[in-house]
């Protein structure tokens, strides 16, 4: 396997880690949950997964042959919103994950070092990728916060738990 197809494999393999421990938190969580903001000026994570399902469905359609910022994308509406459903949520998720890891598994080696654009900033593709897999880790970390901070006691690790030193 060229090393090419290893960055690929693997770029495709930590984004589907990521959503599996986000999707772990979520299945936690009921509507309200899902909708807590811890104040005004933050997100809540229905918030969130509405604003990664904009990111992903603009950056991951036509990734190599038009610009990642699309011109029917409404950003600014995506951190809008009242009470939205689990339901809505869980579709969202889906559908931006599709277009994405779709997007991912159809690029071949030499695409990697082809130039594409986000927002008119040209990046070569390896680049653009290791760009989106940032942004997705970072919006995924403060939904695991948030879903540890509603769940309190009732927590239980996603992955590896901490290990509990007795008292002496």
């Amino acid at each position: 396997m060229s090393i090419e197809e290893q960055f690929l494999s693997s770029a495709i393999k930590r984004l589907e880690d990521y959503r599996l421990i986000a999707e772990k938190a979520i299945d936690r969580l009921n509507d309200e949950q899902l909708n807590w903001q811890p104040n005004d000026t933050s997100n809540s994570i229905a918030i969130i997964v509405k604003h990664m399902h904009g990111n992903m469905v603009s950056r991951w359609t036509n990734f190599l042959t038009e610009d990642g910022e699309k011109v029917w994308r409404k950003r600014d509406e995506e951190f809008e919103g009242k009470h939205i459903s689990k339901e809505q949520i869980l579709q969202w998720w889906t559908e931006g994950w599709l277009v994405c890891l779709t997007s991912l598994k159809s690029l071949v080696p030499e695409d990697l070092i082809k130039t594409i654009t986000i927002r008119n900033q040209p990046l070569i593709v390896v680049d653009a990728i290791n760009r989106q897999i940032a942004h997705y880790s970072y919006h995924i970390g403060q939904l695991i916060y948030i879903s540890k901070w509603r769940l309190h006691t009732e927590w239980t690790s996603l992955s590896i738990a901490k290990k509990i030193i007795p008292k002496i």
